[in-house]
């Protein structure tokens, strides 16, 4: 793929395969890709879409250790665009988006 395809955004149906694949085993990994989807749906890239497939790839338990940075990215996964979508993933929930009831109890 050259760079013009690679960050081209990715269409509805594309997008709507992507979710598809991201469906998890473990409840832990499905929150941090629903939340993922949520934030960023709108503007993912195929080159992201790759990416994502990529961790998708792994085992659920592997994948888990890598969104807790128990253990970073090695071999084939040692990419720059996984990286990236990686950080996507780990990027935690900010405030405002907590119930009111979690912010008045900090």
């Amino acid at each position: 793929m050259d760079v013009t395809t690679t960050d081209t955004l990715l269409d509805e149906r594309a997008l709507s395969k992507l979710r598809w694949r991201c469906r998890r085993g473990l409840l832990e990994n499905d929150l941090f890709i629903e939340r993922f989807f949520a934030r960023h749906e709108s503007g993912l890239t195929v080159r992201q879409a790759d990416a994502l497939g990529a961790l998708m790839d792994l085992s659920d338990n592997d994948l888990l250790d890598l969104l807790l940075g128990r253990k970073s990215p090695e071999g084939e996964l040692a990419r720059e665009d996984v990286t990236h979508v990686l950080a996507l993933l780990r990027t935690a929930q900010p405030a405002t988006d907590l119930p009111v009831t979690a912010l008045s109890q900090s």
